[in-house]
């Protein structure tokens, strides 16, 4: 038998696949399909401090090797989190991560106050590629300053963990993932979408109203295995890796490069029950590789000694 526990942040997870934030919804619409509890953890769909209607159709656009999507984090906002989610999810027998997503830092603060008197939720992830408008709209994610500033605003607010939820849209992820680390992050998730675009030729325009969209699939796989790895080498705190996860094999290249724990997304959306097949996929490969506890494979790409 292969232990397949792990544990991040403090969050006990009794395998080590969740779902991405924005595939998975607030997991009650893929409780009609399979078990969600059988997941390591779920993470919600993005949370605003106020509602927001996300971007005009089209929202999702297929690519050879991925997809696209400018759905712009449509959300009912905190307090209909709270009112119309949270009662269904605080009931789950699973480990809960409230993603949650800001203009300001304010912003983020505030939602982070709102949601702390909440029993049950295990950790907040906090995504730092929205802009940040009171600096002209760069990301918080694209400079080490404004990273640090936001998460460590959400620690002084949240009596939950915190894990950074950072952007692949930067010239060096090390430099994003030590500042958020330095801010109290108790555990980073990476990468989230790279920016990419479609043109429509027949009316000769972008795809997508806002012309850039957030590239997720196979494409960036091999990307976000490089950041997993490169980040690894640059922090102490777990690292929990997404990007292109589409079976057990890409599963298990994000845990010998670093990550303790991995999140499917785009997969979902072909492919319900993904997770639940990468999950027996990982007791398969460890069983063969005479390894009784999942754990023992994190980071092993990365000594020139490891035995298979």
């Amino acid at each position: 038998m292969v232990d397949l526990s792990v544990k991040i942040a403090g969050i006990c997870l009794k395998n080590p696949v969740m779902v991405a934030s924005g595939t998975f919804g607030f997991a009650r619409e893929y409780s009609r399909m399979f078990d969600v509890n059988e997941l390591g953890a779920v993470v919600t769909k993005g949370i605003t401090l106020l509602p927001k209607e996300g971007n005009p159709p089209p929202r999702l656009f297929e690519t050879p090797a991925g997809l696209l999507n400018s759905v712009g984090l449509e959300n009912p906002g905190v307090e209909g989190f709270i009112r119309d989610e949270w009662p269904y999810l605080k009931n789950l027998q699973v480990p809960v991560i409230v993603n949650i997503a800001g203009e300001t830092v304010e912003e983020y603060r505030r939602i982070a106050q709102r949601l702390s008197p909440l029993e049950g939720i295990s950790a907040l992830e906090v995504n730092i590629s929205c802009p940040n408008v009171e600096k002209g709209g760069m990301a918080f994610s694209r400079h080490p300053d404004s990273a640090y500033e936001v998460v460590r605003a959400v620690k002084e607010q949240s009596p939950f963990p915190v894990i950074a939820k950072l952007s692949p849209n930067v010239s060096d992820i090390r430099e994003i993932a030590l500042a958020v680390e330095e801010a109290g992050a108790d555990a980073v998730s990476l990468i989230n979408t790279m920016l990419g675009m479609a043109v429509d030729v027949e009316k000769k325009r972008p795809v997508f109203k806002r012309v850039f969209a957030g590239l997720s699939g196979p494409a960036v796989k091999p990307i976000a295995l490089r950041m997993v790895y490169e980040v690894y080498e640059a922090v102490k705190i777990p690292i929990i890796g997404m990007g292109g996860i589409f079976g057990w094999r890409d599963a298990v290249e994000f845990i010998l490069a670093g990550a303790s724990a991995v999140a499917v997304g785009s997969a979902i959306f072909s492919d319900p029950a993904a997770p639940l097949k990468i999950i027996r996929g990982l007791e398969d490969y460890a069983t063969r590789n005479l390894k009784t506890r999942i754990s023992d494979l994190v980071g092993l790409a990365h000594r020139n000694d490891a035995e298979f």
